[in-house]
């Protein structure tokens, strides 16, 4: 990992979990795997505290443990993972994907399991059910069933995936054969769908509704807390725990891009029909496939939505029309069914990959530096005589737009010599452009991008700590007050606590951190669709 991906990630720990786990988190980062008594000596911090930030960092995910290295009763040794630390600033988008897909009862089950890390079913329902009631007017609760209902979908439609079953570090050395010392050396955690049950739903008695929480009295909130701890209340899932499948938001995330991309070039016809082939075999199709499971013309019109109405005959020469598209979205592998049909996900993903590249040297080197950019994606090697000509621009324009996208490593130079001594005037010099490192090096500037972002936004919250305090006390009065139907004079002298300038700057810093955090969010955008195209290159 390099150092822009290890700053973002401490950044990431240091926001949603403090400067404890952050300190501990980057530091397995930067070291690698390490045992308890390694870390607690590197760090400078007590045992205890060190096992709490590594509870915190297993409980989500971001820290894996395997047996030690040296083989039976070494230290088990303790390894972060980067990718899913850089999970946590996608956050929102999965939130916001569940409540589009599945409404309030599906955001709010994946965001208590994005929080929690992971949960039981029961606890889950329990809890979603409660926060809506909340919610609801009085006299109004949300049932158990409903919510159940929910959580059943999101595990059918893959979204939510069982927690693999924790047999290794700690203590497989005591329960493996002597015979075999190297089984007992795990190279890598287990993943989820390596087990069979993974997306199985088990059966859970769970009757009743939410509950409203009210507002504890002096000392009522620690007998609730003891009256919550001594509940041993059982419901037949005690022991298994749900997370959240990162890796199927990130196929739906492809396929909203790869259809966004579909009805741009061609029409929002042509988008349904790709729509509707990447809803067959979404749950079928893996994570790394190059290509989605091949579909018949017949099985896809049966599977059409009834509203658009399109008559066979058209859905051929839309297909047809697809296959023929230079973008080679859709590819026809046979002739049976009236033809079978796949959607080739790697091309897609090197496609958007190259046109997020052209925009982003469009927007930072003007239309010109782009037109030679996408003249060189084009046509592989050329040399600047042949760019000035293909390109139409003079030679001066065009020998300094080169030497400027070839200093910031967006296009290569590559040397051809005709005799072994390489000499000037004997050698040809081609410019080309390598899609590949130029998409990792672009992915390594939008990580230093929401970095500095992030930065930004905490040193804006950190120097106006004292008034955005003041503003919550005030808000948390009020609140109260309107609970205990206080009158509007009260309310309204409780809102002159703050002055004019105060809102003022209040306001300001409001809009200055929403602006921060949308384009956190558009950043992240970019940051997925390179991922996704550097992720597929390694797989196909």
């Amino acid at each position: 990992m390099t150092a822009q991906e290890i700053r973002l990630c401490g950044l990431l720990l240091q926001e949603h979990f403090g400067e404890m786990v952050e300190k501990v988190g980057t530091h397995l980062l930067r070291s690698g795997a390490q045992n308890l008594r390694t870390i607690v000596q590197e760090t400078n911090l007590s045992v205890d505290l060190v096992k709490k930030c590594l509870c915190v960092l297993v409980q989500h995910g971001a820290c894996c443990f395997t047996s030690g290295r040296k083989g039976p009763g070494s230290p088990t040794e303790y390894q972060a993972c980067c990718d899913r630390i850089l999970r946590v600033l996608r956050y929102p988008r999965y939130i916001y994907t569940a409540k589009t897909l599945y409404g309030d009862t599906g955001e709010l089950i994946i965001e208590e399991l994005l929080q929690r890390g992971h949960m039981t079913m029961s606890s889950t329902v329990k809890t979603v059910a409660d926060r809506l009631t909340q919610n609801m007017e009085e006299g109004h609760s949300m049932d158990y069933s409903e919510v159940s209902s929910s959580f059943s979908k999101l595990v059918e439609t893959h979204f939510l995936q069982r927690c693999p079953p924790v047999g290794g570090a700690g203590t497989s050395g005591s329960t493996a054969p002597a015979a075999a010392p190297a089984a007992t050396v795990s190279v890598a955690p287990p993943t989820p769908e390596s087990f069979p049950e993974c997306y199985s739903v088990p059966h859970v008695s769970l009757i009743g509704r939410g509950k409203r929480q009210l507002v504890p009295e002096n000392g009522e909130d620690q007998r609730n807390a003891k009256r919550a701890k001594m509940d041993t209340e059982t419901h037949g899932d005690e022991g298994i725990y749900w997370q959240v499948n990162f890796e199927r938001f990130h196929q739906h995330f492809r396929d909203q891009a790869i259809i966004s991309a579909v009805a741009n070039k061609l029409d929002q016809t042509s988008s349904e029909i790709v729509r509707t082939i990447l809803r067959m075999s979404e749950v079928t199709t893996s994570a790394t496939a190059a290509c989605t499971k091949p579909l018949s013309a017949n099985e896809i019109f049966r599977s059409l939505p009834a509203s658009y109405n399109i008559p066979r005959h058209i859905l051929d020469q839309y297909l047809t029309l697809l296959v023929d598209d230079p973008m080679e979205f859709v590819g026809k592998t046979g002739e049976s069914g009236g033809g079978m049909f796949v959607v080739n996900l790697h091309r897609a993903l090197a496609n958007l990959a190259r046109n997020t590249v052209e925009s982003i040297v469009q927007e930072r080197f003007g239309s010109r530096s782009a037109r030679i950019f996408r003249l060189l994606l084009r046509k592989r090697h050329l040399e600047q005589k042949q760019v000035e000509d293909f390109a139409m621009i003079p030679a001066k324009e065009a020998k300094d737009m080169l030497y400027t996208l070839l200093s910031h490593n967006l296009v290569q130079l590559q040397e051809i010599p005709k005799t072994p001594d390489f000499a000037p005037s004997r050698t040809f010099y081609l410019y080309t452009v390598n899609q590949l490192p130029t998409a990792r090096m672009l992915l390594q500037n939008c990580y230093k991008t929401v970095a500095n972002l992030i930065e930004r936004r905490l040193f804006e919250t950190k120097e106006n700590k004292r008034l955005l305090e003041k503003s919550q006390r005030i808000e948390a009065i009020l609140a109260s007050l309107q609970a205990s139907g206080a009158e509007p004079e009260q309310l309204s002298e409780v809102e002159e606590m703050i002055s004019a300038p105060e809102k003022q700057q209040l306001d300001v810093l409001k809009l200055h951190v929403n602006k921060l955090d949308s384009a956190e969010n558009q950043v992240d955008e970019t940051v997925f669709i390179l991922e996704s195209y550097v992720s597929s290159t390694s797989t196909s």
